[in-house]
Protein backbone atom coordinates (compact mmCIF):
# COMPACT_ATOMS: atom_id res chain seq x y z
CA UNK A 1 0.00 0.00 0.00
CA UNK A 2 1.18 3.53 -0.66
CA UNK A 3 0.45 7.12 0.29
CA UNK A 4 1.98 10.33 -1.00
CA UNK A 5 5.10 9.98 1.18
CA UNK A 6 4.96 6.41 2.47
CA UNK A 7 4.99 2.76 1.53
CA UNK A 8 3.23 0.35 3.90
CA UNK A 9 4.74 -3.09 3.42
CA UNK A 10 5.35 -6.30 5.33
CA UNK A 11 8.25 -6.34 7.77
CA UNK A 12 11.19 -8.60 6.96
CA UNK A 13 14.24 -9.62 8.97
CA UNK A 14 16.45 -7.29 6.93
CA UNK A 15 14.59 -4.42 8.64
CA UNK A 16 15.98 -5.34 12.08
CA UNK A 17 18.66 -2.63 12.12
CA UNK A 18 16.24 0.13 11.12
CA UNK A 19 13.67 -1.14 13.62
CA UNK A 20 16.24 -1.13 16.42
CA UNK A 21 17.37 2.39 15.47
CA UNK A 22 13.94 3.76 16.42
CA UNK A 23 12.46 1.14 18.79
CA UNK A 24 15.36 1.38 21.27
CA UNK A 25 14.20 4.88 22.22
CA UNK A 26 12.52 4.81 25.66
CA UNK A 27 10.11 7.56 24.53
CA UNK A 28 8.34 5.21 22.09
CA UNK A 29 7.62 1.72 23.41
CA UNK A 30 6.71 2.24 27.07
CA UNK A 31 3.99 4.82 26.35
CA UNK A 32 2.48 2.27 23.94
CA UNK A 33 2.92 -0.65 26.35
CA UNK A 34 6.05 -2.39 25.06
CA UNK A 35 9.67 -2.30 26.24
CA UNK A 36 12.41 -0.52 24.30
CA UNK A 37 14.37 -2.90 22.10
CA UNK A 38 17.74 -3.88 23.56
CA UNK A 39 19.65 -4.99 20.44
CA UNK A 40 19.36 -5.60 16.70
CA UNK A 41 18.77 -9.27 17.52
CA UNK A 42 15.93 -8.28 19.87
CA UNK A 43 14.39 -6.30 17.00
CA UNK A 44 14.87 -9.28 14.67
CA UNK A 45 12.95 -11.46 17.16
CA UNK A 46 10.17 -8.87 17.37
CA UNK A 47 9.92 -8.96 13.56
CA UNK A 48 9.74 -12.77 13.62
CA UNK A 49 7.28 -13.11 16.51
CA UNK A 50 5.14 -9.96 16.56
CA UNK A 51 5.50 -7.85 13.44
CA UNK A 52 5.04 -10.91 11.23
CA UNK A 53 1.33 -10.95 12.16
CA UNK A 54 -1.13 -10.55 9.29
CA UNK A 55 -1.97 -6.94 8.42
CA UNK A 56 1.11 -5.54 10.21
CA UNK A 57 3.14 -3.14 8.12
CA UNK A 58 6.44 -1.30 8.20
CA UNK A 59 5.94 2.42 7.58
CA UNK A 60 8.62 3.14 4.98
CA UNK A 61 9.57 6.67 3.98
CA UNK A 62 9.62 6.76 0.16
CA UNK A 63 12.39 9.36 0.21
CA UNK A 64 14.86 7.07 2.03
CA UNK A 65 13.27 3.59 1.65
CA UNK A 66 13.86 3.15 5.41
CA UNK A 67 11.27 1.72 7.83
CA UNK A 68 10.56 4.47 10.37
CA UNK A 69 7.56 3.04 12.22
CA UNK A 70 4.78 0.49 12.16
CA UNK A 71 1.01 0.28 11.69
CA UNK A 72 -1.20 -2.73 12.04
CA UNK A 73 -4.71 -4.10 12.15
CA UNK A 74 -5.55 -6.52 14.95
CA UNK A 75 -8.44 -8.94 15.05
CA UNK A 76 -10.01 -11.16 17.72
CA UNK A 77 -7.87 -12.15 20.70
CA UNK A 78 -5.17 -9.59 19.98
CA UNK A 79 -7.58 -6.70 20.46
CA UNK A 80 -7.74 -4.75 23.68
CA UNK A 81 -11.27 -3.35 23.68
CA UNK A 82 -13.97 -4.97 25.78
CA UNK A 83 -16.69 -3.75 23.42
CA UNK A 84 -15.52 -5.59 20.29
CA UNK A 85 -18.16 -7.09 18.03
CA UNK A 86 -18.07 -9.34 14.98
CA UNK A 87 -16.72 -7.30 12.05
CA UNK A 88 -14.61 -5.02 14.29
CA UNK A 89 -10.85 -4.53 14.32
CA UNK A 90 -8.34 -2.43 16.22
CA UNK A 91 -5.44 -0.49 14.78
CA UNK A 92 -2.15 0.38 16.41
CA UNK A 93 0.82 2.45 15.33
CA UNK A 94 4.10 4.06 16.31
CA UNK A 95 6.78 6.10 14.56
CA UNK A 96 10.39 7.02 15.32
CA UNK A 97 10.91 10.20 17.35
CA UNK A 98 12.64 12.13 14.50
CA UNK A 99 9.38 11.84 12.53
CA UNK A 100 6.99 13.01 15.25
CA UNK A 101 4.84 15.99 14.29
CA UNK A 102 5.24 15.58 10.52
CA UNK A 103 1.79 14.08 9.83
CA UNK A 104 3.23 10.76 8.68
CA UNK A 105 1.31 8.48 11.04
CA UNK A 106 -2.06 10.12 10.28
CA UNK A 107 -1.20 9.63 6.60
CA UNK A 108 -0.45 5.94 7.19
CA UNK A 109 -3.54 5.45 9.38
CA UNK A 110 -5.79 7.04 6.73
CA UNK A 111 -4.49 4.48 4.22
CA UNK A 112 -4.94 1.65 6.74
CA UNK A 113 -8.53 2.75 7.39
CA UNK A 114 -9.23 2.73 3.67
CA UNK A 115 -7.89 -0.84 3.58
CA UNK A 116 -10.05 -1.83 6.58
CA UNK A 117 -13.30 -0.44 5.23
CA UNK A 118 -12.90 -0.94 1.48
CA UNK A 119 -10.85 -4.14 1.20
CA UNK A 120 -11.45 -6.09 4.42
CA UNK A 121 -15.12 -5.31 5.02
CA UNK A 122 -14.55 -4.08 8.57
CA UNK A 123 -17.56 -2.23 10.02
CA UNK A 124 -15.96 -0.56 13.05
CA UNK A 125 -12.33 0.23 13.85
CA UNK A 126 -11.14 0.78 17.42
CA UNK A 127 -8.02 2.58 18.53
CA UNK A 128 -6.81 2.87 22.12
CA UNK A 129 -4.23 4.92 23.95
CA UNK A 130 -2.87 4.94 27.47
CA UNK A 131 -3.44 7.92 29.73
CA UNK A 132 -0.92 10.65 28.94
CA UNK A 133 -0.19 9.60 25.35
CA UNK A 134 -1.52 12.83 23.87
CA UNK A 135 0.34 12.44 20.57
CA UNK A 136 -1.46 9.17 19.89
CA UNK A 137 -4.82 10.74 20.78
CA UNK A 138 -4.07 13.58 18.35
CA UNK A 139 -3.55 11.05 15.53
CA UNK A 140 -6.95 9.53 16.34
CA UNK A 141 -8.59 12.96 16.28
CA UNK A 142 -7.03 13.77 12.89
CA UNK A 143 -8.27 10.45 11.50
CA UNK A 144 -11.87 10.93 12.63
CA UNK A 145 -12.00 8.61 15.64
CA UNK A 146 -14.45 9.56 18.40
CA UNK A 147 -14.00 8.90 22.11
CA UNK A 148 -15.95 5.81 23.19
CA UNK A 149 -14.97 4.79 26.73
CA UNK A 150 -12.22 4.59 29.35
CA UNK A 151 -11.08 1.48 31.21
CA UNK A 152 -9.18 1.96 34.46
CA UNK A 153 -6.94 -0.56 36.16
CA UNK A 154 -5.94 -2.36 32.96
CA UNK A 155 -2.76 -4.44 33.16
CA UNK A 156 -0.32 -3.40 30.44
CA UNK A 157 2.11 -5.74 28.66
CA UNK A 158 4.86 -4.11 30.76
CA UNK A 159 3.32 -5.44 33.97
CA UNK A 160 1.98 -2.16 35.35
CA UNK A 161 -1.63 -1.06 35.66
CA UNK A 162 -2.88 1.79 33.47
CA UNK A 163 -5.89 3.75 32.35
CA UNK A 164 -6.70 3.15 28.69
CA UNK A 165 -8.99 5.29 26.56
CA UNK A 166 -10.75 3.83 23.53
CA UNK A 167 -11.88 5.60 20.39
CA UNK A 168 -14.03 4.25 17.59
CA UNK A 169 -14.61 4.99 13.91
CA UNK A 170 -17.50 3.35 12.06
CA UNK A 171 -17.66 2.76 8.33
CA UNK A 172 -20.49 5.31 8.03
CA UNK A 173 -18.50 7.98 9.90
CA UNK A 174 -15.51 7.23 7.69
CA UNK A 175 -17.57 7.52 4.49
CA UNK A 176 -19.04 10.85 5.67
CA UNK A 177 -15.60 12.19 6.58
CA UNK A 178 -14.19 11.05 3.24
CA UNK A 179 -17.07 12.71 1.35
CA UNK A 180 -16.23 16.03 3.03
CA UNK A 181 -12.54 15.95 2.11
Amino acid sequence: METKRLILRRWNENDAEALYKYAQNPNIGPIAGWPPHTSVEDSRNVIRNILSAPETYAVVLKETQEPIGSVGIMFGDSVHSADMQEGDAEIGYWIGVPYWGKGLIPEAVHRLLEHCFEDLGIKRVWCGYYDGNFKSRRVMDKCGFKFHHTEQGKPSPLGDVRTEHFTLLTIDEWKNKKACE
